[in-house]
């Protein structure tokens, strides 16, 4: 055991997380020249398209420090805000932290975040600059930065380059002589926390875990403490590049159990595994439950797809712990689910991943976050779609969830970022400088809004240096109405919002003139309104496609004409009572697209 390190890399997006783990497996030797590739953790097609990890990624090391062979298991961490439940599990697998800080960019809002994430789980932290060879590079004023923050030494600074491979070595020395040996008992009856799964088509699910005491043999018989499921240890190992099957995992250790468990249900991740016959008294304590921030309704475009679809749902979960989902129907998209995500970006991905991996085409309703209604009987209702919203004459009060966000951004960009946060409702809790040039705006702002184009502005206006991070501050009454949008008088559910009084006219209005663009026209006319209760706010027209009934009427008395036309007239009055309006998929994102 004392020859084991666990640890993980923790950083802001783009600091160079992926690029410095693919240089440690080089210089380990875990890599052949030849199977080596950029990025190499990351698997996913999606995380090569756009240049991030959205999983975090176990692999096993040797590295030979002072005559004597150490291993070094290392989990590869996402930096994006809306995966940081990935890095909360990775971190309760290892004894130290790799902290990544971008020697051009500085400490931004999700370093602090992780940083704090580590420390709260007591991992010895090691400060590693990165890009120290980029040309816009500033090593020493950065340092300053770290040392405030970390309160470290100067010296324990380790200056590094993913890229040029500056600094590999001093990196994993100071893994082996900072981070503990991890402590356990191997004698103990087995606990070993699971904090990752994957689902493999061929062999079932695969459960990848941290022993934290005792040890796992092959063929043994296992129980999930969680669930109390019982298994067979078919097979387990260790995580190198690919999985490698060994006979016994010792105290310390992270690897995989495979015992052809079929239903995704019977895994938990943050569950403790322990041996049938020799339980162990209690289970570890894991992570926090996930809290999901944004609520959307997940739809087969085909409703006969809806097994097919909970099936995809069940997998991906596999994968994806942070996602929370439970079935429920719509008047307008039928049957489907109702899926919690951690933010934007998120759901944008959990979408994409449905199409590609499952081959499920999807329709997303209008994300929302949940709100907590006082009805006039004093009952605390919850709820998370419009849909479920009771008529205004029933509510007493309604409340709406808050956030304390903290940015972090250049001076130069305060005052857009001061407007873009006011127009979103927020307020100015505290301004703190970092240094001359870089400012810290803590703001208490409603989660709602920020759900959107939030993030997206931010960057925008910041030119891309700005960073956020946020979290939980409790829930706040607030004079929120119900958005209904009808086509023909007949209100589609899957369109309606809950926003804020003072943005309904704006947002109604902006909407019906999106729809109007998006819904192509018919043979009758089309009317597109947007209320709130029973008072009509807005409204478009798609006009109907005409023909030309009196290309035949070449003269004659304008009575013949006008019989033509009301003919006409009648026949459209009656198509419309019949007729109905197909909403394509664009207008369901539409509402994503309100600007």
């Amino acid at each position: 055991m004392k020859n084991i390190r666990n640890f993980c890399i923790i950083a802001h997006i783009d600091h160079g997380k992926s690029t410095l783990a693919d240089r440690l497996l080089e210089f380990t030797k875990t890599v052949s020249n030849r199977d080596m590739q950029a990025q190499l953790l990351d698997n996913m097609d999606l995380e090569r398209e756009r240049g991030i990890t959205i999983k975090s990624h176990a692999i096993q090391m040797t590295y030979l420090y002072q005559g004597e062979e150490y291993t070094l298991n290392l989990i590869d961490t996402p930096g994006h805000v809306d995966f940081s439940y990935e890095v909360s599990r990775s971190i309760a697998a290892c004894e130290g932290a790799l902290l990544l800080v971008d020697a051009s960019q500085g400490t931004e809002a999700q370093t602090i975040s992780n940083l704090y994430l580590a420390i709260n789980h007591n991992l010895t932290i090691i400060p590693v600059l990165n890009k120290v060879d980029l040309p816009g590079a500033r090593p020493e004023e950065i340092k300053d930065e770290m040392v405030d923050l970390l309160g470290c030494e100067r010296d324990d600074i380790i200056p590094a380059s993913g890229k040029e491979g500056i600094g590999i070595k001093e990196i994993l020395d100071a893994i082996i002589e900072r981070v503990p040996a991890p402590v356990g008992d191997p004698e103990a009856p087995l606990q070993a926390l699971i904090f990752d799964s994957v689902f493999n088509s061929y062999r079932g699910i695969e459960v990848i875990f941290r022993i934290k005491n005792g040890s796992i043999k092959k063929g043994d018989k296992v129980k999930f403490m969680n669930t109390g499921k019982e298994y067979f240890a078919d097979e387990i190992g260790t995580l190198g590049l690919v999985q490698i099957p060994k006979q016994v995992v010792e105290c310390g250790d992270v690897g995989y159990l495979i015992s052809g468990i079929k239903v995704a249900k019977e895994v938990k991740v943050g569950d403790t595994i322990t041996h049938l016959h020799r339980q162990a008294s209690e289970s570890i304590v894991g992570f926090s439950e996930v809290k999901p921030m944004v609520f959307a309704g997940i739809y087969p475009v085909d409703t006969t797809e809806f097994e097919e679809l909970r099936d995809a749902m069940e997998k991906l979960q596999l994968n994806d712990a942070a996602l929370v989902w439970e079935p429920e129907t719509s008047a307008a998209l039928g049957f489907g689910f109702r899926c919690g995500f951690l933010g934007m970006l998120h759901m944008e991905i959990v979408q994409e991943r449905l199409e590609r991996e499952f081959d499920m085409t999807v329709i997303t309703t209008v994300p929302s976050v949940q709100f907590r209604i006082t009805n006039t009987k004093d009952q605390l209702i919850n709820i998370s779609a419009p849909s479920e919203m009771p008529e205004p004459n029933l509510i007493n009060w309604i409340e709406e969830p808050y956030i304390n966000a903290q940015i972090i951004t250049k001076s130069d960009y305060i005052g857009p970022i001061l407007t873009l946060c006011m127009d979103k409702r927020g307020m100015l809790k505290n301004q703190v400088y970092l240094t001359a040039e870089r400012v810290e705006l803590q703001f208490r702002l409603p989660l709602a809004e920020v759900v959107f184009d939030f993030f997206d502005k931010l960057k925008t206006i910041s030119k891309g240096y700005a960073s956020l991070d946020y979290d939980l501050a409790g829930y706040e009454e607030s004079d929120m109405v119900k958005l209904d949008v009808m086509l023909n008088g007949e209100p589609v559910d899957a369109l309606s919002a809950i926003v804020h009084r003072t943005k309904a006219y704006e947002w109604g209005k902006k909407l019906c003139e999106k729809l109007r663009e998006l819904i192509p026209r018919q043979m009758f006319e089309i009317a597109i309104q947007a209320a709130i209760g029973q008072k009509i706010i807005a409204r478009e027209t798609v006009k109907a496609m005409r023909k030309d009934v009196l290309a035949k009427c070449y003269g004659g008395d304008i009575s013949r004409k006008r019989k033509l036309l009301e003919k006409q007239k009648k026949g459209k009055k009656r198509m419309r009572q019949v007729g109905n309006v197909e909403i394509p998929q664009e207008a369901f994102m539409a509402v994503l697209k309100i600007n």
